[in-house]
């Protein structure tokens, strides 16, 4: 079997998904700073710095997470990242995207989902969303992509979940790009 790695470089000609680097925190920030990313996320606090140096240590922490790079300026645009499932078997995790909101609306998004789906199906057979159960734009978002709402997790210190989550699949077999 080959090895999937979760930090290659995946590109078409509009984006760029790189690995996610120390010196991306300040423009990553700029993106963060702006209240309405997570206006329908509980993680409210990462549009301040404190609550923003959390989450991006953790991401480079867990060698899974991007850049995302819009090819045309080669400006950096928002951040997502691959994590392994421990909830089901040959399946890897999607999440923790935001996207400035200058490229909300558009294709953006899709490209950037496709991209990695295209990569995870190469090696997995289920892709897992994990999204708050308030955070009606991502449901919206996987829904558009074919995900299927399978389940909710509420909040429990077994699946270090700290809200009401809804799990959304998309199988391999399913998947149209």
């Amino acid at each position: 079997m080959q090895y999937f790695d979760p930090q290659t470089i995946l590109k078409n000609e509009f984006i760029e998904l790189r690995p996610l680097a120390a010196n991306d925190f300040d423009a990553l920030f700029a993106i963060a700073s702006d209240p309405l990313l997570w206006e329908q996320h509980p993680a409210k606090e990462r549009s301040t710095r404190e609550g923003f140096e959390k989450f991006f240590y953790e991401a480079m922490q867990t060698q899974r997470a991007f850049a995302i790079i819009n090819q045309s300026n080669q400006q950096l645009i928002g951040t997502t990242r691959f994590n392994y499932s421990i909830d089901l078997n040959n399946a890897v995790e999607i999440g923790w995207t935001f996207l400035s909101r200058a490229y909300w609306g558009g294709k953006y998004n899709q490209l950037v989902k496709g991209l990695m789906l295209e990569y995870a199906f190469g090696y997995f057979e289920h892709v897992l969303f994990y999204i708050d159960k308030n955070n009606f734009r991502s449901q919206k978002a996987v829904e558009k992509l074919g995900g299927k709402r399978v389940t909710q997790i509420n909040d429990t210190p077994i699946t270090k979940r700290t809200t009401n989550t809804l799990v959304y699949a998309l199988d391999k077999d399913d998947y149209t790009n």
